[in-house]
């Protein structure tokens, strides 16, 4: 009897550690993201509670960043710690704190092609959110490593106290018009050669390149780096018309009366910005309720402010606009980088 009381007693204590394993494997970023029960939402939310704390990793405008945790905090009462860099600082960071050993952040928010690589280098969660199901179908990634959470929608503006409302291009071949000699500039990152690629495969490759070639040849071609930097010189006059700046930025611009105006120009494309939970975040729960709140009541906050969002409920995604394939893009950076190079240069001033 003893040593039956005595095995009974054994796997009594096993089982309990068991169930102790079981629950303590239950908080791990694998099971959470993919767990999608009614509960969901108020697991979460416990779980977030007890973690006590979330680190995000962005590189959206400051202030629509801080309007999206202060709303999440008033929420849920989880303190959000904020790192801020540009996408390549935010992908040069997680991938030297994974190599080190170190994981600091819970959740990452920025551009699309930052987010891939990050993706490549294993570092990401495979979240499967049910409120996934309220996004514009491209926002989803195959891998599901990161989500589409707003848009950067590629547009030409211009100066509206120097080019006239009848002169305004319909299109790209409109710009071959000796008319516009000087009068035009570009941005030249990253972005840009993969929203030259993207337009390219749309337009056809050589056709494409021959056409922005005699663009730059017959009417020159201010590169600019960087999309700011070239916003405010079509703001002061100095480029009276910009082929590739974002959306966003020019209706931000228009709100504090600088005379500027978007134009879309076919074929449209977006820079997609993504967000993705990390694989071996901290403080999952709080990383995946982030997410969530990101792709929803954020959705709200990030439309109020100018931005396009992905979340259908809030606002349908623009007509017409495709998305950059990023993944494509890293596979052949070098040569749309080259490419986009050698076919704008050509006009360079």
């Amino acid at each position: 009897m003893k040593i039956g009381a005595a095995i009974a007693g054994f796997c009594i204590a096993i089982g309990a550690l068991s169930a102790l394993a079981v629950s303590a494997h239950a908080q791990t970023m694998a099971d959470l993201a993919h767990y999608s029960g009614p509960d969901r939402t108020q697991r979460l939310i416990d779980g977030a509670k007890k973690e006590g704390a979330i680190t995000l990793y962005s590189s959206a405008v400051i202030a629509d960043t801080d309007a999206i945790i202060d709303a999440f905090q008033k929420k849920y009462g989880v303190p959000v710690r904020l790192w801020r860099g540009s996408s390549d600082d935010i992908l040069r960071r997680a991938v030297t704190e994974a190599r080190g050993g170190r994981y600091d952040a819970d959740l990452a928010e920025t551009a699309g092609n930052a987010m891939e690589g990050i993706e490549r280098e294993r570092l990401l969660a495979e979240v499967a959110s049910p409120v996934f199901a309220q996004l514009m179908p491209q926002a989803a990634v195959p891998h599901r490593g990161w989500i589409a959470d707003r848009l950067s929608v590629f547009t030409a503006a211009y100066n509206t106290t120097v080019i006239k409302p009848a002169d305004v291009p319909k299109s790209y071949q409109d710009l071959t018009d000796p008319k516009w000699q000087g009068k035009l500039g570009i941005s030249n990152e990253a972005d840009d050669a993969n929203w030259f690629m993207a337009v390219a495969d749309a337009m056809g490759q050589e056709k494409a390149v021959a056409l922005f070639r005699k663009i730059a040849m017959t009417n020159g071609m201010s590169v600019r780096r960087g999309h700011t930097l070239l916003s405010n010189l079509v703001v002061a006059g100095e480029v009276p018309l910009a082929l590739n700046l974002y959306g966003y930025r020019v209706n931000e611009l228009k709100q504090h009366a600088a005379p500027v105006e978007g134009i879309v120009l076919p074929p449209a494309f977006a820079l997609p910005t993504g967000i993705g939970a990390m694989a071996k975040a901290p403080h999952p729960n709080a990383a995946l309720l982030l997410l969530d709140f990101y792709l929803t009541d954020g959705q709200r906050i990030l439309a109020e402010r100018g931005n396009v969002p992905t979340n259908r409920t809030v606002a349908e995604p623009p007509p017409g606009v495709g998305l950059l394939d990023v993944a494509k893009f890293l596979d052949q950076e070098d040569k749309w980088m080259r490419l986009f190079k050698e076919t704008f240069a050509a006009g360079a001033r």
